[in-house]
């Protein structure tokens, strides 16, 4: 689990921890993640993983073969935000940090991953992406891209790695109540949320950690085995538009 100190990853920690899974925490913050590791106790391990860092990914994988005997899941969840500027005003420093992290991130994880899932003898991959890799979303271009590039990535991996047992495919969260969206990136003072009243939404809140981890838990699942390559969108109806309001319907 990358990012898996993060608000979505400990929810999704705790959950495969919860169903009896090993769960290895990768990750760049080691007091947070050994936290979270300790607490859950044998059945977890920390892991430093920048996921940029291709010797970082060989290191993590040897890591998880080593503690726990055979690595059968990866989540590719590991993200980071642009702070909201126009395309012009974008620095070219933020463009590629954005993109080494969410896209480089994610491919060298599938690319390090693979073999170790094939030695398993197959597994699951899911990258989680964003409905912003599903429109455009003004200010926000590192971010939209990379997480556009998220979707040709699974499409292409289900491909390469169906015939090895190996299923791949993608989460596309909408707007969900964790520091990434209610607290500022780094160099802005403007979150996400601020953009976004869940209102209009067809299920009018913001989304839960909870609500991911469920999805995710079934796309890993036997119940998963025939959907590979898949796109799911968990958004409350973000994406849709505006809702017909209660009283008119």
């Amino acid at each position: 689990m990358t990012g898996g100190a993060g608000g979505q990853g400990t929810s999704h920690v705790r959950a495969l921890h919860a169903e009896g899974a090993n769960v290895v925490i990768g990750g760049i913050d080691a007091e947070r993640g050994a936290g979270l590791a300790a607490e859950l106790g044998s059945a977890a391990r920390f892991v430093r993983l920048d996921v940029s860092e291709d010797e970082s990914w060989v290191a993590a994988i040897e890591e998880t073969e080593k503690a726990f005997g055979a690595l059968t899941v990866l989540v590719n969840n590991a993200g980071v935000q642009n702070p909201p500027a126009l395309i012009e005003s974008t620095h070219r420093a933020t463009w590629s940090r954005i993109l080494d992290v969410n896209l480089t991130g994610t491919f060298l994880g599938i690319k390090t991953a693979a073999p170790a899932l094939r030695r398993a003898g197959g597994g699951a991959i899911v990258n989680i992406a964003s409905t912003m890799g599903i429109g455009g979303t003004a200010y926000y271009a590192p971010y939209v891209a990379s997480k556009w590039a998220v979707r040709g990535l699974t499409q292409t991996a289900a491909l390469e790695l169906g015939r090895d047992n190996i299923r791949v495919n993608a989460i596309h969260p909408g707007v969900v109540a964790t520091p990434f969206i209610t607290e500022p990136a780094a160099g802005s003072d403007t979150p996400i949320a601020d953009f976004y009243s869940p209102e209009p939404f067809a299920i009018p809140r913001l989304g839960q950690p909870a609500d991911i981890t469920a999805l995710l838990l079934f796309l890993i699942s036997p119940h998963a085995a025939f959907i590979t390559g898949a796109e799911y969108v968990i958004d409350g109806g973000l994406l849709l538009g505006p809702a017909l309001p209660k009283e008119a319907a």
